[in-house]
Order: C-alpha cells, then sequence, then structure tokens
C-alpha cells in the first residue's frame, strides 16, 4: 500500500469511528465516550497488521459489529467496548484476558472471554458438532447474556461480507446461520436482525429461490406502496379527528418468510396474500398505551371487517420474548386479507431492539432486569442436564422458540405462557420441578383430566401432587417443551440407575449359585451374550426380570462349553467397541417391537415399501382393506394423503424397547372383610416401585369380600412379588392372576 492509500484508510477507520458514537441508541456519557476510545485504540493496535478476505483492514469488523451493537440492538457502553475488543485475545499474541481485566475491568474481560471462548469451537464439520457449539454458546450465559448478543452482531456483519468468502465456506456459515444464529435472534426479541440474517442465508444456501423471490418483490412493490397509501388515507381523517398522534408504515415480508410460506401451503409467490402488514405506531404514555391500541382497533375495525379468527392480543399478554402489539388481520380494499399491527413507539421499540429497550423504559427501576432475567431462567433450566444429546438439545430448543404460544391460569389467578400443544405435564414443571415430579393427576377447568391432555389458552390448571408418584417413560408421550422433557429423562435415569444397584447384587447372588463370580470379565461376557453396550444395561434388565434365572442358566451353560467360550473370545477381540461402552453410565434402547393403540397391543403388520420404516423411527398404523395393518413413517409422502382422507382408519403406534414394555395384569382377591383392609392392599401396590395402579374394584357381602386390580408392571416377575406379599397381609385368603 502506498502512503496515500495509507492514509485514507486511517480517514475511513476514523470515520467510522465517529459515525459509532454518533448512531448510539443510548446518550453516551462523557466517561462512556473514554471506555469506548480506549477500546478503540487497543483493536487498532491489535489488528493493525491483518486484513480481511475482502482486502480491507480487518478493524472495519469490529468497528461494524460496535455499530450493530450500539444501533441496532441498542447496548450500553461496555458492550460497544467489548464488541470491539471481540477478536483481539483470538487473534493477537500481545493481549490476553488479564490484559483486557487489567485495562477495562472485570465486565468487559468476562464478556471477552466468553466470545474468545465461542471462536475457539469454530472447528465444525458436521451438525452434531455444530449443535455442540450452539450448546457451548449458550452456557456462557452463566457469565453474560450480552456476550450472545454481541455475538449474533458480529454474525450479522460476517454474514453481510461473505461474499468475499469461497462458495463452499459461504454454505457452511449460512446454514449454520440459519440452524443456530437466526433462531436464537428470535427468542431474543431481535425480529429485524433474525430477519436479515434468514435473508441473507437463504441468498447463499438457495440463490434462485431468493433472487426469483426479491425479482418478484422488486416488481410488485409499486402496487404494495398504492395500496398501502390507499388504506392510510381511509384511516387518516378519523384518527386525526380523535387527535392521535400517529405513523401509518407499509413492512413487507422477508423473503425467508414468503418462502416458507409458499412451501408450508403449496402455493406460487402471487399467491401469498400477506405479503406485508400496515403498521401503525402510535405516540403515548404508559398509562393509557392499552386504551389506546383498543381505540385504534377500532377505528381500523369501523372501516374494515376483521377476522375474527386472527386477532392476536399480546398487549394483554405479551411474548416470552417480550414483544408487545396488537394484530389484527382486515378485509382491505381489493376484497384482500391484510395484517394490521398496531404498536405505540416503547413496543415498536422493543420489537426492533429486543430487550435493549426494556433497559431503555424502565430506567431507575430496581427489576428493570426482570424479564431479561427471566428469560435467561428459563434458557438456564434446558441447560440443566449437562450429558444430553447436543443435537436432541438443539432440536428440542428450536422447537420451544418456533412454538405458538398459550395462555392458561394457575388455580390463584396467575397466568402463564406455554407453548401450543403443551399438556398439564408441562405446566405443573412450568411451575417447580418438584411439582412436575410428584404430579398424580390434573384438573382443567375443575373437571380431572388425563395427563396427556391438550391445553388451550384461557383454561385454568390445577396440578394433583403425590409424595408417591413419579416419572414414568409415558410421560415423555404426554410432554412437549423442552423443559419438562429434559426433567423427566433425568428422573428415569436416576431410577434405572437404583434398579440397576439392585440387579448388581440380584446377579451377583444368581451367578454365586452358577458357580461364576462377577466380575469384569463375567460382565463383559454377559453383556456380549445377551447383545446390550453397557453393563448398566445389563444390571438394570436383571433388575426388572427381563433376564431371568433360565437365561442365565443356558449362558453358564454356553460358557462352560469350550468350543463355544473359544468363539467368544475371538469374537470380543473383534468387538473391541462393546468392551469401550462397557462402563458407560446410560442405558440404552433397543427399538425392537412396534406397538399399536393407546393399550400398546403386540398386532401383526407389514412395513410400508413407500418409506420403509427402520426400528426407532417415529410411525403411525394404517389399517388396509386387503393388507392389514400397514407401517409408515410419520414424514412418508403419503402420511398427509392417508390422515387427511383415512383417518378413522389410523393406528397410534411406536418403537419400544421390549425389555422395559409395561404389561397389564388382572389380580383377582378373596378374604375375610376387615376395616383399614382396601388402604392395606393399595399402600402395599403404591409403595412398589414398579408398579402402577390402572383400576380397583372391591365388593363385600356377610363379612367376605371380592376384590379385582388391574396394575402395569416392567415384567411378569414383579406380579409374582406382589401376589406373594398380597397374600401375606391379614384378612386375605386366596390371590390370584386372571
Amino acid at each position: 500500500m502506498t502512503a496515500e492509500d495509507i492514509k485514507k484508510e486511517n480517514a475511513a477507520i476514523a470515520k467510522e469511528y465517529k459515525e459509532l458514537l454518533k448512531i448510539s441508541y443510548r446518550t453516551l456519557s462523557a466517561a462512556d465516550k473514554k471506555i469506548i476510545r480506549k477500546a478503540f485504540d487497543v483493536a487498532v493496535d491489535a489488528h493493525k497488521d491483518q486484513r480481511r478476505k475482502s482486502g480491507e483492514a480487518y478493524i472495519f469488523h469490529p468497528i461494524s459489529v460496535a455499530k450493530i451493537v450500539a444501533s441496532e440492538i441498542g447496548l450500553d457502553a461496555t458492550s460497544i467496548a467489548a464488541a470491539l475488543l471481540h477478536d483481539v485475545v483470538e487473534d493477537c499474541e500481545n493481549y490476553n484476558i488479564s490484559d483486557i481485566e487489567q485495562l477495562f475491568g472485570e465486565t468487559i474481560a468476562r464478556i471477552v472471554n466468553g466470545l474468545t471462548k465461542i471462536s475457539s469451537l469454530k472447528k465444525d464439520k458436521d451438525i452434531s458438532l455444530q449443535a455442540e457449539n450452539f450448546r457451548k454458546m449458550l452456557l456462557t450465559l452463566n457469565d453474560d447474556v450480552r456476550v450472545i448478543i454481541i455475538k449474533i452482531a458480529d454474525r450479522l456483519h460476517n454474514m453481510q461480507t461473505i461474499h468475499s468468502l469461497r462458495e463452499d465456506k459461504q454454505i457452511k456459515i449460512a446454514s449454520e446461520t440459519l440452524y443456530i444464529y437466526a433462531p436464537l435472534a428470535h427468542k431474543i426479541g431481535l425480529y429485524n436482525i433474525k430477519s436479515e440474517l434468514e435473508d441473507l442465508a437463504l441468498k447463499y444456501t438457495q440463490p434462485e429461490v431468493y433472487d426469483s423471490i426479491l425479482l418478484k418483490m422488486k416488481e410488485s412493490k409499486e402496487e404494495q406502496d398504492l395500496y398501502i397509501k390507499e388504506i392510510s388515507t381511509i384511516l387518516e381523517d378519523a384518527l386525526n379527528k380523535e387527535r392521535i398522534k400517529y405513523e401509518i408504515k407499509g413492512r413487507p415480508k422477508s423473503i425467508f418468510s414468503i418462502r416458507r410460506k409458499m412451501q408450508k401451503q403449496g402455493v406460487s409467490f402471487e399467491e401469498v396474500y400477506d405479503k406485508f402488514a400496515v403498521r401503525i405506531i402510535y405516540k403515548s404514555g404508559l398509562k393509557n398505551e392499552k386504551f389506546l391500541a383498543w381505540k385504534i382497533y377500532s377505528i381500523v375495525t369501523d372501516f374494515f371487517r376483521p377476522n375474527p379468527t386472527r386477532l392476536r392480543d399480546w398487549i394483554s399478554s405479551p411474548k416470552s420474548t417480550g414483544y408487545e402489539a396488537l394484530h389484527i388481520t382486515v378485509m382491505g380494499p381489493k376484497g384482500r386479507w391484510v395484517e394490521v399491527q398496531i404498536r405505540s413507539e416503547r413496543m415498536n421499540e422493543i420489537a426492533e431492539k429486543g430487550y435493549a429497550a426494556h433497559y431503555k423504559y424502565k430506567e431507575g427501576d430496581a427489576n428493570n432486569d426482570e424479564n431479561l432475567e427471566s428469560w435467561i431462567g428459563k434458557l438456564q433450566e434446558v441447560m440443566d442436564n449437562p450429558s444430553a444429546n447436543a443435537v436432541d438439545f438443539v432440536e428440542e430448543f428450536k422447537l420451544n422458540l418456533y412454538a405458538k404460544e398459550i395462555f392458561v391460569f394457575t388455580p390463584d389467578g396467575d397466568l402463564k405462557s406455554l407453548p401450543k400443544e403443551a399438556t398439564p405435564l408441562d405446566f405443573a414443571f412450568s411451575i417447580h420441578t418438584e411439582v412436575g415430579l410428584k404430579t398424580r393427576g390434573a384438573k382443567v377447568n375443575g373437571k380431572l383430566v388425563p395427563l396427556s391432555h391438550t391445553l388451550h389458552s384461557g383454561d385454568q390448571v390445577s396440578i394433583i401432587t403425590s409424595d408417591n408418584a413419579k416419572p414414568n417413560s409415558n410421560w415423555l408421550d404426554y410432554a412437549t417443551t423442552a423443559r419438562a422433557r429434559s426433567k423427566i429423562k433425568s428422573s428415569l435415569r436416576e431410577e434405572k440407575k437404583l434398579i440397576g444397584e439392585d440387579g448388581k447384587e440380584i446377579l451377583r447372588r444368581k451367578l454365586k449359585q452358577l458357580k461364576i463370580s462377577l466380575n469384569e470379565r463375567s460382565i463383559n461376557e454377559l453383556v456380549n451374550y445377551f447383545k446390550l453396550q453397557t453393563s448398566l444395561d445389563l444390571f438394570y434388565r436383571v433388575g426388572i426380570g427381563s433376564i431371568d434365572n433360565s437365561m442365565l442358566k443356558k449362558f453358564a451353560a454356553s460358557r462352560s462349553n469350550v468350543l463355544v467360550s473359544f468363539i467368544k473370545n475371538k469374537i470380543q477381540r473383534k468387538k473391541s467397541q462393546s468392551t469401550e461402552n462397557i462402563d458407560n453410565d446410560e442405558i440404552t434402547s433397543k427399538y425392537d417391537m412396534l406397538v399399536f393403540g393407546k393399550e400398546e397391543e403386540k398386532l401383526n403388520y407389514k412395513v410400508a415399501s413407500c418409506c420403509n420404516p427402520i426400528p426407532g423411527d417415529k410411525v403411525f398404523g394404517f389399517l388396509s382393506i386387503k393388507e392389514g395393518i400397514k407401517v409408515h413413517k410419520k414424514n412418508c409422502p403419503n402420511a398427509l394423503s392417508l390422515q387427511s382422507n383415512y383417518a378413522y382408519r389410523i393406528i397410534l403406534a411406536k418403537w419400544i424397547d421390549s425389555s422395559q414394555q409395561v404389561f397389564r395384569a388382572v389380580i383377582k382377591l378373596t378374604g375375610i372383610d376387615e376395616k383399614g383392609l382396601v388402604n392395606d392392599i393399595t399402600k402395599l401396590i403404591s409403595a412398589n416401585m414398579n408398579v402402577n395402579i390402572k383400576s380397583i374394584k372391591f365388593d363385600s357381602d356377610s363379612g367376605t369380600f371380592h376384590g379385582e386390580i388391574a396394575v402395569e408392571v416392567n415384567n411378569t416377575s414383579f406380579v409374582s412379588k406382589l401376589i406373594e406379599r398380597l397374600k401375606k397381609i391379614n384378612g386375605i385368603e386366596k390371590v390370584t392372576r386372571v
């Protein structure tokens, strides 16, 4: 570079810095400007010899990130300084975290350290590593939420300048953006950034689609502007008469959201009717905000007929992201449906800046971080289980991000926000983990409902708890939220470990009778013999009785056979992966059986050739006329047609691990009628950790009684144990299994 080029570049850097101070969302004090200047000087020094792929000086990148943080997100001087410094420790050997702490204090150092940790996770090669990257990134919330927000700003600028990279790099970064960063921006309430990230990602992952929609949007822009002007003209007189200070804007939908609508509804660009929305932004103090919103709603519906099913009141019940607005869909001019969004200036800023706007409007309030803290709290609950599978974690997290919300009431009248399709179990866990784990039943609007009951907005939910209640595997079919599912899985794992501990002792005793010692070698042989993966798998299955005496005797017989033993040793050496997993603290599921209906019956079936489901796939049964039950994947190409046209022929189906199947058993009892007898019986059954009472019936006649109890058990051996224990109760004469 010539001296003239260097001079021009330095002038451009200085100009960018001045603009950064000028466009800040917040009013910067002299102390704020001082710390930003100091951060700028350190960043310039650290990056002085570095250039980006485009050829420009590297310092332009941290300045651009800081500008996004300052204006588009609206964070404070601390965040702006951290954004300027976000690559310093990673890219420059002359600076470490201790230097940053010494120069700027603990807070900025903590944020920069969090950002450096995330950057060190960039070497992702596949989706699972991306997921792991995301999980680790969220864990930095424990340090400071601003880490995440600055990282989103960093990703936005990288996407804005991605054109200088190789095509394969572009696709990789764009895919990661769609998978991780756009959902996260959505959750934080940064809707503008989320839309821009999605549009830019689409531009590089599907350029033809992006260009096609962009061209059509440009072509229809003039028509849209005229349409918005027509609506505005109709409304202006009425709004002016009421002396409301307002602004009417037209907001086009993002290219990505139009594309999603086209795919979801199976329509062309021309057939997507709500390609834009009309936004009415009004001035108001906090006191009159809600009153004015409904006043404007009344004016709009005086002129245009509303669609009653499309009213969204997020003022009375804001979204979990903090978003507030009234959304109505009305029949506009020329018989076209159009969405009208009604927001105050404050609501508009919150919609655009996310949580940063809360700070502005709650200055001086001791609880100004309440919403943010609540959100971080919810997020951290999802991450409670650090051993969770990373891909499952991301998918569940994203599921919760995009889920539509419902609002239900507690018995005290408090409002709870839950995802659409939530159940009483989700509600119980949203109150408290202990309430969820001790759930015995639920009442919705005063009526007893099953735990699988789907909740609706406006329901009042009451949870019935019991100290004896505990989660079972069926709960995973009922729970929809990441929090509930995470807690249930964790509880089930703990219970299985307890059973596994008992199973180990049972196995030790049974092997002793067979003259075999329980040691590492014998455990290894048993795991291989029963085709399991871990020692805990083995102990658990012994504990529940699915591996019984007869099976252990067969093992002992095969072990004593020298030839078989020799072959087994050979196999053992080849299957090194089995010995690697032997000590894993995990119970694996072997999906090997299909069951149908709510009662989980075993029925004859055929696998559909159109989708060829395999064990573990999400499936359903279809009752065909000639071939009986045919099993299809839930995402089978024919699924939609079958479920919409022949719903009455659809049967629930799922793959299970046959060793963990729940059986229904009916026990009959007769004896002498005594006071408190029924209580003794139910108490004994409930105390048994693997028995769940499904129905109970007792009749008394002239001093004798007849009873019938239906129970759910994991294994028939539990029924035998239960019968033996029931016989010991005073007054019971005869106990039989039907």
